[in-house]
């Protein structure tokens, strides 16, 4: 009997406005063209539980970095397990998931405040959450980020000022180094132009499916 082959999941991280928007939206568009199906996807989700992670990086509600990292906990079991459009839906379907943020972010964000061992260890042993099968970290220096959520944006989440882009991206490396035996972790400098950046990313992609 024929049997579906289970799709990749790709996540692609980096500090506010490393592109990450721009390059998935360009990968996806590669990948189809290769003949794969691909489905994209973000976290926050568009869950309720979604919904308050996004009134409290926006500001309008304050919480602290442990509640955060809970909610987000929450909220990326659903990603994973619902059975509309989940993640794991996906994948079983055939379809390549690309994923706007992962446990990395809540590791490099929450964990500059919150115990990251604590955050690590309870996203890492969760049976729900599935392991991505590429991480690929757009790395832009702070004041970059900054420059084009100044130029194109009218408004800032809570994370975003250089001090504190900076101090998420030492966190981001260091989670990296932590976790550099256990995933298949890619630093890209996505400070380059849009083509050279995008180019980068689909090379490891398609590595990625001839593994």
């Amino acid at each position: 009997m024929y049997q579906t082959v289970r799709g990749k999941l790709i996540v692609l991280e980096g500090l506010d406005g490393s592109g990450k928007g721009t390059q998935i939206a360009r990968l996806s568009e590669a990948l189809r063209q290769n003949g794969r199906k691909v489905h994209t996807t973000a976290e926050p989700t568009d869950s309720v539980t979604g919904g308050l992670l996004r009134d409290a990086l926006s500001g309008l509600v304050k919480r602290d970095a442990y509640e955060l990292s809970a909610l987000f906990l929450l909220d990326r079991i659903f990603h994973n397990v619902n059975k509309k459009n989940g993640i794991q839906q996906y994948l079983a379907q055939g379809y390549d998931v690309i994923c706007d943020r992962y446990y990395y972010s809540s590791f490099a964000y929450q964990g500059i405040e919150a115990d990251l061992s604590w955050v690590m260890e309870m996203n890492l042993n969760c049976r729900k959450i599935l392991r991505p099968d590429v991480c690929i970290f757009l790395d832009i220096p702070p004041s970059v980020g900054d420059r084009r959520i100044r130029d194109d944006r009218s408004y800032r989440e809570i994370y975003e000022n250089v001090d504190t882009q900076q101090r998420v991206r030492d966190r981001f490396y260091e989670v990296f180094a932590l976790l550099k035996d256990r995933e298949n972790i890619h630093i890209v400098d996505a400070a380059r132009s849009i083509e050279a950046v995008s180019a980068d990313i689909l090379k490891i992609c398609e590595k990625l499916k001839e593994s």
